[in-house]
């Protein structure tokens, strides 16, 4: 008996691995419940409490859908209410994650940011925060240096890619499109020195590692996407869907049930 290891598949991205900084990549977003409620009934024990002050964040894992970096995750968290307050008194976190949610929604469906027509106002309105769950958008992934040298540093969503900008259409069809870093390489771990002296870096250590570059369902269509059941009326479940959406492409996880109209 022999094993002939010619037909194995490359081995795995090494575990705590960072996507490179500045790739362009299809994402699905998962929300991982707290246990606090939203402001929604649909948004019953979704909430994550923050451990430092009053603020309730949606707590969202990401994955990769394809490319280079397929099933690759990493994790974020959004202010939805308390936190620091602007003049107003209203929660400054909110308002931002407020702006990102608008873009993946207008990401995903496919819907020009410019568009402020009834039927993409519609789309826009969703009933619940857990309506999210699902969603396939396109993005471009930085590395978050840490605040802290005992920490890691981290992926983060850089800015979401937005169908009026040259790249979307290529993301969501799952094409390769070359990185475009937002910051510097990942520090490397701070090495044990003696006190009162500072090792030198080897020559080595400055070579830059060359960053690899990367539907919610099919390719979006903007003008043809119909106006999703939750746009009218509260429902934390999605209604079955008037039409059959488009196929999806080979290996594309299912959209949430509201994006198919």
């Amino acid at each position: 008996m022999s094993y002939d290891l010619n037909d194995a598949q490359p081995q795995m991205a090494p575990i705590g691995e960072l996507i490179p900084d500045g790739t362009f990549a299809k994402v699905r977003l998962t929300i991982r419940p707290g246990g606090v409620n939203g402001a929604t009934p649909a948004d019953a024990g979704l909430l994550k409490a923050s451990q430092s002050s009053d603020a309730r964040m949606l707590d969202c894992e990401f994955t990769v859908v394809d490319g280079p970096h397929a099933r690759r995750k990493f994790w974020q968290s959004f202010t939805v209410a308390g936190g620091k307050l602007d003049e107003k008194g209203q929660s400054i976190g909110w308002k931002i994650s407020k702006s990102t949610f608008r873009a993946i929604a207008d990401s995903a469906l496919g819907l020009d940011p410019r568009d402020e027509s009834p039927a993409a106002k519609a789309k826009r309105i969703l009933p619940g925060l857990r309506h999210l769950e699902g969603i396939v958008f396109a993005a471009r992934i930085m590395v978050e240096p840490a605040s802290n040298p005992q920490y890691r540093d981290q992926n983060r969503i850089a800015n979401v890619v937005l169908p009026d900008e040259p790249h979307h259409a290529a993301i969501m069809r799952g094409e390769t499109v070359p990185p475009e870093p937002v910051n510097a390489p990942p520090r490397k771990a701070a090495s044990a020195a003696a006190p009162g002296w500072q090792a030198p870096a080897p020559a080595w250590g400055s070579a830059q590692p060359s960053p690899a570059a990367p539907n919610w369902g099919a390719a979006p269509q903007p003008s043809a996407a119909p106006a999703p059941a939750w746009g009218t009326q509260n429902a934390p479940a999605a209604p079955p869907a008037p039409q059959a959406p488009a196929p999806a492409a080979p290996g594309t996880p299912a959209m949430p049930a509201w994006l198919n109209g």
